[in-house]
């Protein structure tokens, strides 16, 4: 195992190296990052989210370990996982990796509830047991930020705000957000959660990238911007279509998610990894990268979720980070993708 040095201490940060680790192991050093308010919390997180979506999954837990060493090496320090996610070998594996490097408390954990099989739903029973078994995977006594992973409308809004105050009180999660929720259901949140007095959400994550715009452009921006929600931007690089590794049918028998990159070849797509190109030129960086940094630069965007197969890939998503895009470039992939 590698010892891990972590940044100087800011929230969301700890204030010192792996506690604890034996002194006779090699030390890498960690310059201090950037970090980003999450939402009105005190919370300070990478501005890219390393999505735990591909862990038990594509990845087996020697390659989660490189993935997520590099990743913290690198300044993040922001997971973002599901009890969902490879039937909860994705919240273990995170688990497993926070205990042996000893690093849970400079790691902001993200992880969503309401998919998994073993508890459905959003009800407060659902919650409650859903909440107790990630904690159990993620080896850990609280959450800094829980999702309700759908929206049930059929489940009383009051139980499951109810339910989720209860969890904030009982200290097992620090925050909690929505994910894939409407703009007039965000509302509907906002006005029920002051009428019962319990804990507002903090965060939205929605699906939103170059290549799917319109679902979160518009109202669902507007209620997050009123809101003062932290947005957390998902399938930041539409399922890698963003990367600019397939641009023809014969590169999608490489990837796993062949349909879903199909439906980006078209027109459209390929003018869009033609500004990317260009602009990645233009910033001596990857079409990854600035794809990640578009979305840097709009209002209220936190941190885009990005997951990665291999410990290579990590270094083009963090990168993004650092990239400040030109008024012009951000124009014309505005106008490219629209």
């Amino acid at each position: 195992m590698v010892q891990l040095s972590p940044p100087d201490s800011v929230p969301g940060v700890p204030a010192s190296p792996a506690a604890s680790a034996s002194a006779n192991l090699p030390t890498l050093e960690v310059s201090l990052p950037i970090r980003r308010p999450l939402g009105q919390s005190a919370l300070r997180v990478f501005p890219l989210a390393i999505g735990g979506n591909v862990f038990g999954w594509t990845a087996d837990g020697g390659a989660t370990n490189d993935i997520l060493d590099t990743y913290f090496e690198h300044g993040g320090n922001f997971i973002d996982t599901a009890d969902s996610y490879a039937a909860g070998r994705s919240e273990i594996m995170i688990g497993n990796w926070m205990r042996d490097r000893r690093l849970r408390s400079g790691i902001v954990v993200a992880t969503k509830v309401g998919k998994s099989a073993d508890n459905p739903g959003v009800t407060a029973k659902a919650i409650s047991r859903s909440v107790n078994a990630s904690l159990e995977r993620l080896q850990t006594d609280y959450i800094d930020l829980l999702y309700l992973h759908v929206d049930d409308s059929e489940v009383p809004f009051e139980e499951t705000l109810l339910a989720v105050d209860d969890l904030i009180r009982a200290g097992k999660v620090r925050h909690f957000g929505a994910s894939d929720h409407s703009s007039n259901r965000l509302v509907e949140a906002r006005v029920i959660a002051a009428q019962l007095g319990v804990a507002p959400m903090l965060a939205v994550q929605n699906h939103y990238n170059l290549m799917h715009r319109t679902s979160f452009e518009g109202d669902l921006a507007r209620v997050a911007s009123q809101q003062r929600l932290a947005v957390m931007p998902r399938f930041a690089l539409a399922s890698g279509f963003l990367t600019g590794k397939y641009r023809t049918k014969a590169d999608l028998g490489k990837n796993n998610r062949g349909t879903e990159l199909a439906n980006h070849l078209s027109k459209r797509g390929q003018r869009v990894l033609a500004v990317l190109d260009q602009v990645a030129r233009e910033q001596s960086s990857s079409v990854a990268t600035i794809a990640l940094a578009w979305l840097l630069s709009k209002p209220g965007i936190v941190a885009p979720v990005a997951s990665a197969s291999r410990p290579e890939q990590v270094l083009e998503l963090v990168a993004a980070a650092k990239v400040q895009l030109g008024r012009h470039q951000v124009a014309e992939l505005d106008r490219v993708s629209a």
